[in-house]
């Protein structure tokens, strides 16, 4: 396969299409939802436009695949929003034309569930973006945290280097979409841990590739978006994350290992971590339940590198994924490392 190019990138003034491709929540929640629409036009001059699957549960695959076509093809659209993630979009996977997308490269923007679509795009050809949902972090409650928006914003208008820096505070605690009050404030943050750093001692620069672990598992189980030629990753950064699923430490394990076991971790040179989620409604963590969840988790992920990739250079608690801040990483973009500098830069 080619490597990835990055698709043409839009103006404040154009249309971008807001999709759901995974759950249609804007119909149960539609606060946040219409929320993300006006700062999409307040924050970021473009127009959403929506589409007969985006704020509807429980439609069909080959519906919500209508949708993505008909967002790519249409030439006044120059970018694609996703609302949310969900758990099923690997059943829309196989409707899609991938011809069609790689004749009409546009950025796609989106996290969770999102990377089925993400993966199906590295593989033809076009530079996704794993990040900026429209529900999540531009429906943000009170305000847009800065750190999401800048990096937004570096995605989808520029195309130069983008340095990433840890959040001096982070939030992974939820509150009630259903509840109006929610949207008073923003919500209340912890002090920035940093970055931790494992084989700190190199330089990597190569194309990123992964996404929420969880749905890299589904999709290896199904023998969908991994290409056969395992080699189109040498020498690239794989970035992982979990969900509010808040997947077990052994779980973690043992997609890892058997992520080694196929061939993949040993291919590259560099792994970002994302901080991982350590709160849900189904399982609200104390402090200290939060943090012994966060250090078992790396632990897990240490022990899967060592057995299979034990030189990579790690960078743990990024801020990417099912976070708050939540930083755009370019799903099939260059991604430079530097160990001794300690310092993470994008190619938007």
């Amino acid at each position: 396969m080619t490597m990835p190019s990055y698709p043409p990138k839009p103006s404040p003034g154009h249309r971008v299409a807001v999709i759901s491709p995974s759950a249609g929540l804007p119909e149960l929640f539609p606060r946040p939802y219409e929320l993300g629409l006006e700062r999409l036009g307040a924050e970021y001059g473009l127009e959403p436009v929506e589409y007969p699957t985006t704020r509807k549960m429980g439609t069909t695959p080959q519906e919500r695949a209508d949708d993505v076509h008909a967002a790519f093809a249409d030439p006044d659209v120059k970018a694609v929003f996703s609302t949310i993630g969900g758990d099923d979009q690997i059943t829309v996977l196989p409707l899609l034309d991938r011809e069609l997308l790689r004749a009409n490269p546009k950025p796609f923007f989106g996290v969770s569930d999102n990377t089925n679509l993400l993966a199906f795009l590295y593989n033809a050809g076009v530079v996704g973006y794993h990040g900026g949902t429209v529900m999540t972090t531009l429906g943000r409650p009170g305000a847009m945290n800065p750190v999401s928006a800048q990096s937004l914003r570096a995605a989808l208008f520029a195309s130069g280097p983008y340095e990433l820096r840890p959040a001096e505070r982070f939030n992974d605690i939820e509150r009630d979409w259903a509840d109006p009050a929610t949207f008073d404030a923003e919500p209340e943050s912890r002090p920035g841990t940093g970055w931790t750093w494992v084989n700190a001692d190199r330089v990597v620069e190569g194309r990123g590739w992964g996404g929420c672990l969880e749905i890299l598992g589904w999709l290896l189980m199904a023998d969908r978006e991994i290409p056969r030629d395992l080699s189109v990753f040498d020498g690239g950064v794989l970035f992982l994350e979990t969900s509010e699923e808040l997947p077990r430490a052994e779980e973690v394990f043992r997609t890892l290992r058997n992520m080694g076991e196929r061939g993949l971790l040993r291919r590259f040179s560099a792994l970002l971590m994302g901080r991982p989620k350590t709160w849900s409604f189904e399982q609200r963590n104390t402090p200290e339940e939060a943090a012994r969840y966060a250090e078992e988790q790396r632990e897990a992920v240490l022990r899967a590198m060592r057995a299979y990739a034990p030189d990579t250079t790690i960078v743990f608690d990024v801020d990417l994924g099912h976070t708050d801040p939540q930083v755009v990483i370019p799903y099939g973009g260059v991604i430079r490392v530097d160990g001794p500098a300690r310092r993470i830069t994008m190619t938007y």
